[in-house]
């Protein structure tokens, strides 16, 4: 019963590009807030990015901003997190996420098993 799959994770050195995927069942995906979250070791998971239906309204955390750029494909029930000028600092497992209402103001009710994203300098 998988919900979630993310792929597009690798190594990459400073500076690169990534781009992650995100693909969803009809549950996860049909009318939610899509998402992405990252956790470092040793650290919290933190919010990155989110998106909504249309994709009128995104969000980015501050690291992230100018940087990162999510987007959506409805029809694929796809999820994409495009990740530019990539830091050691953005080393991480990343997590696609999903929620009906919202993936910051409550904890998604959806996540993926993650990719890990490793950023060599």
């Amino acid at each position: 019963q998988v919900q979630l799959v993310e792929s597009g994770g690798g190594l990459v050195q400073a500076g690169d590009s990534l781009m992650l995927s995100c693909v969803a069942s009809e549950r996860a995906f049909s009318g939610s807030v899509m998402g992405w979250f990252r956790q470092a070791p040793g650290k919290e998971r933190e919010f990155v990015a989110a998106i909504n239906w249309s994709g009128s309204s995104v969000a980015y955390s501050d690291p992230v901003k100018g940087r990162f750029t999510i987007s959506r494909d409805n029809p694929k029930k796809m999820v994409y997190l495009q990740m530019n000028s990539l830091k050691p600092e953005d080393t991480a497992v990343y997590y696609c996420v999903a929620d009906k209402l919202s993936v910051r103001e409550r904890q998604p009710e959806y996540w993926g098993q993650g990719t890990q994203v490793t950023i060599s300098s």
